[in-house]
């Protein structure tokens, strides 16, 4: 499942008239092209979209991105089955029942999940950045016989209160989880990776629905579940794994591809937007330096620390320092872009 639902309100101007899911990464690609690429590269067949807020442009996107993937596919859900050709038409024809939370959306599409006969239902979300393989997860949970399995990162203890806080015993049995805490007391996150046995699931559902109960899956049916005493396991996430969820942390996660010691190499990246252009890391070259840039920037303008998505123009006096320059944005002659974002088709400075 791929919750994909999220308004991003935190995203400020970037998640303006935009789906959360849609918000371009690294020059390359889009935040939801993360999850979509790891299973797709994990040998996962079908990923169930569960979308919520301007779901026809995220149909549309997927149904141009993803389609034709050998061996994998993206099941729309109630839309599934349109095609481009007949999604603007068919789109409003389609009864779609209001949903109040990530667990409800479950519910919603419980025919879509559980009538399958899965054994197993692994939930993902469509704004993180990260490169995994979800397979040695999927063997532990069903090795371990846990209910459910969860990822967990250790990060700055700054950030926890962001996240859900989760603490382990030895056998990575989980003993504590807290909800973006108010006090933290670990560094230990969920990376909001997880895998649950379906029938567990369903039944906490089901419970939980006849309840006053906030709809969702980490307020709701993780804690339901450890009150319960079901066996929840951790999964460790020692590589890099990123929530994009404000501003500044969308900057600081697209200028960490830079330098010597990138998070991601751009190689290692989903290439799903505009991939006509090609993009390359640049070290050191003439005017620019320490920098991911497309092919068709041109510009003698001074480009340090900084990314450049395709169709930019920059003005050959102007400098651009620690910025990300999304596509279609210009930069006037004479401008010092610094420590800044430019949206799509954005001039700067403004006339």
């Amino acid at each position: 499942m791929l919750l994909a639902g999220g308004l991003g309100k935190r995203m400020r101007h970037l998640g303006h008239a935009r789906l959360k899911p849609l918000i371009p990464f690294g020059g390359v690609c889009h935040l939801i092209d993360f999850s979509l690429n790891n299973a797709y590269r994990s040998g996962i067949p079908e990923v169930l979209l569960l979308s919520h807020y301007s779901e026809l442009k995220l149909i549309r996107y997927l149904l141009s991105a993803w389609s034709g993937k050998p061996g994998f596919r993206v099941h729309l859900g109630p839309y599934d089955g349109l095609t481009l050709a007949d999604l603007d038409a068919s789109y409003a024809s389609v009864a779609r029942p209001p949903e109040s939370g990530t667990a409800d959306a479950l519910i919603k599409n419980a025919r879509h999940i559980f009538d399958c006969g899965c054994s197993d239902v692994m939930v993902l979300h469509a704004d993180h950045v990260y490169n995994f393989d979800y397979g040695p997860m999927i063997d532990y949970h069903r090795a371990s016989g846990a209910a459910l399995t969860m990822g967990f990162q250790e990060i700055a203890p700054e950030f926890v209160h962001l996240f859900g806080m989760v603490e382990f015993d030895a056998q990575r049995r989980l003993r504590s989880f807290v909800e973006k805490p108010s006090h933290p007391v670990a560094n230990t996150i969920f990376s909001a990776v997880c895998i649950f046995r379906a029938e567990v699931l369903q039944h906490y559902l089901a419970v939980l629905s006849r309840t006053d109960w906030q709809h969702d899956i980490s307020r709701d049916v993780i804690p339901a579940m450890l009150r319960g005493g079901e066996i929840i396991m951790g999964f460790p996430f020692t590589d890099y794994w990123e929530d994009i969820g404000t501003v500044e942390r969308y900057h600081r996660a697209q200028l960490a591809l830079l330098g010597t010691a990138p998070t991601m190499r751009l190689e290692d990246m989903p290439v799903t937007l505009l991939p006509q252009y090609g993009r390359r890391y640049i070290r050191e070259e003439r005017n620019i330096a320490d920098a991911i840039v497309s092919e068709d920037c041109e510009s003698d303008a001074r480009i340090e620390t900084s990314i450049v998505y395709p169709r930019v123009e920059i003005a050959a006096d102007a400098i651009v320092r620690n910025s990300v320059l999304l596509t279609g944005a210009k930069v006037r002659p004479g401008a010092v872009v610094e420590n800044t974002i430019l949206l799509e088709d954005q001039v700067f400075p403004r006339a």
